[in-house]
């Protein structure tokens, strides 16, 4: 298991962030540490990935493309024209360079927690859901339930975020990613499984 020094990475992350995006990020590695110890993922794993999740959220869209262009990560059409998710993967690469995280998990679980995808793990399920119900949130529809249910079932909640994001997001179709359809339609099929057999909370 990697040892992570929090307040080396801390300090070094402050030059890169704005202050309010340095206050969302150590509310999401503070809710992901309180989501893993409910869910019996590692800690410090849930710490780290937290920490580094939006590590490159404040380089500028252009930057983002030619960053992403120089070190050959892969880029989608849909991504050219909303550079701003290409965070999510440029996050993860910055993650293992300036960093030093190699833990795949971890990478995983940076790359992925703007859009989710089918058949998440427990860290990636908890940086998503740590994302949108860090304390600091307060716009997101039914907050106070969400973050209630991260608690008691992340793939419930997984389900409940989606359908609210996509429901948010239907207003501006374009600006939809096919990933974050493709994670809706896998949650909503053992949401509906579970209704069917009852084993719903």
């Amino acid at each position: 298991m990697a040892e992570y020094d929090f307040v080396k990475m801390q300090k070094k992350l402050s030059k890169y962030l704005d202050e309010d995006r340095y206050n969302h990020t150590l509310g999401v590695m503070y809710t992901c540490a309180a989501l893993a110890m409910a869910h019996g993922c590692d800690l410090k794993t849930a710490q780290a990935a937290g920490l580094l999740h939006d590590s490159a959220k404040c380089i500028p869209n252009k930057k983002k493309l030619k960053m992403c262009e120089h070190h050959k990560i892969p880029v989608t059409e849909f991504e050219k024209s909303h550079p701003f998710l290409l965070h999510a993967k440029l996050g993860a690469y910055l993650a293992r360079e300036k960093y030093g995280v190699e833990d795949e998990e971890i990478l995983s679980s940076i790359t992925y927690h703007t859009t989710g995808r089918p058949g998440m793990s427990t860290l990636e399920k908890i940086v998503y859901i740590a994302d949108y119900i860090e304390p600091g949130r307060y716009k997101a529809a039914h907050l106070a339930d969400v973050r209630k249910l991260a608690f008691q079932d992340l793939d419930e909640c997984m389900y409940e975020i989606l359908k609210d994001t996509l429901l948010y997001l239907e207003e501006n179709p374009k600006d939809i990613d096919f990933a974050t359809k493709d994670a809706f339609v896998y949650y909503k099929d053992i949401h509906m499984e579970r209704q069917r057999t009852g084993s719903v909370l």
